[in-house]
């Protein structure tokens, strides 16, 4: 049974924006090569970190929303988090069907404030 997971990665504010596009790339190119179908993807962009973290008070945010068959593919991806030195901290936690449904319902939120905006430029 395919299961929901979502994804959140920071990277270091030091990268250019194409050089966050190409790591974001990267990452949903191993959930798709380890037989996950991407659901949604943000780029929620720079924001202040908590607190620092390897001397950096800020960094680029990045959701990945995904689905899978087994633990094998949420492993996989960590570890190759844990590889790159781009990655400040990661999070990936299972959606449960509540969990599942708000993200949907986000989606469509989000997607009714894009077709809002692209109408009020367009006017």
């Amino acid at each position: 049974m395919e299961k929901r997971y979502e994804t959140v990665f920071i990277l270091t504010p030091v990268l250019s924006d194409d050089q966050t596009k190409e790591t974001a790339k990267k990452f949903k190119k191993t959930i798709i090569d380890l037989g996950g179908k991407i659901v949604n993807e943000e780029n929620w962009g720079l924001k202040k970190l908590a607190y620092p973290i390897q001397k950096k008070t800020t960094g680029f945010y990045y959701l990945i929303e995904f689905s899978g068959e087994g633990q094998e593919i949420v492993n996989n991806l960590e570890i190759t988090y844990k590889r790159d030195e781009r990655i400040l901290r990661f999070l990936t936690v299972a959606l449960d069907k509540h969990a599942s449904a708000y993200a949907d319902k986000r989606k469509g939120l989000v997607a009714e404030a894009k077709t809002k905006k692209k109408e009020t430029a367009s006017s």
